[in-house]
């Protein structure tokens, strides 16, 4: 007896379907997260380390400083008010800081300072320009145009040709202002010499102290020389002109008033009388 296989029916033929792969799926982007940290620790970790190797790295600390533009005060001077500044990282220090410093200076004007890797700072310094000695309560001090007291004068600025300046008030010492009104009349008269240096070698003194009224005194010549508060070189000059004349007149001049332009008024030195007894 013989088998016989019965053909099978494939509708009940069980389909092949593969299952989703939700595992392998969970695991690659667990894998992705693992790799990006890591690589976000490592980034950030050498960024850590790369910046405690340059602030600790030697070769970026302040080990010189030059000075420029400096005359009247000297580098040593500059250097001692920038005293700690040496030593300092030149990335991460305050250079705003210490300009300030440097322009609390009396001296200074102006002043910059510039890094220069790996360890030098460019130290620039533009001094106030004195342009008269001006005696305040017996003492005598350099000031600017902008009426800044300097320094106190002595010794060391004899080489300075300046013309003093009386009738001004002040509130401190060298860096605080002078009577600024004043002291803008006494700088408008100086600058306005300047165009005629043979005139202004000649000033020796001025006054101030009447704001509508500059006091002028010559070198060599005792008369008081009111100019009034403009056209200032344009009355000396015509002083200078006619002072042989006015001489020949009046020996012993006591004041010239130029105020009055066309017209010169001259007062004598009054003679002392002497009362017989």
């Amino acid at each position: 007896m013989s088998l016989i296989a019965a053909p099978s029916d494939r509708r009940f033929r069980r389909a092949h379907v593969k299952p989703a792969r939700r595992r392998g799926s969970w695991r690659g982007l667990l894998r992705r997260v693992v790799t990006y940290g890591a690589i976000a620790l490592v980034t950030a970790f050498g960024a850590y380390r790369g910046g405690a190797v340059v602030a600790q790295a030697r070769v970026l600390r302040i080990d010189r400083i030059d000075v420029h533009g400096n005359e009247r005060l000297s580098s040593g001077e500059v250097m001692a008010v920038l005293t700690g500044l040496r030593g300092e990282h030149i990335v991460w220090t305050d250079l705003a800081a210490w300009r300030r410093r440097l322009l609390a200076s009396p001296w200074v004007r102006d002043a910059s300072l510039r890094r220069s890797l790996p360890s030098t700072v460019d130290v620039t310094v533009w001094e106030r320009a004195p342009i008269a000695i001006g005696r305040i309560d017996h003492d005598l001090y350099l000031f600017d145009e902008h009426a800044t007291l300097i320094d106190e004068y002595g010794p060391q600025y004899a080489d300075l040709d300046l013309p003093i300046v009386d009738g001004l008030a002040l509130t401190g010492g060298p860096g605080a202002a002078a009577d600024e009104a004043r002291a803008e009349l006494a700088g408008r008269v100086i600058t306005a010499l300047r165009f005629q240096p043979a005139v202004a070698k000649r000033v020796s003194q001025l006054d101030v102290a009447d704001l509508h009224n500059v006091a002028v005194i010559l070198n060599g010549d005792p008369a008081v020389i009111y100019v009034g508060d403009d056209r200032f070189l344009e009355r000396l000059q015509s002083y200078l002109d006619l002072s042989e004349v006015l001489r020949a007149r009046v020996p012993e001049i006591d004041y010239v008033d130029l105020r009055f332009d066309g017209r010169i008024f001259v007062r004598p030195v009054e003679k002392p009388q002497v009362v017989s007894r």
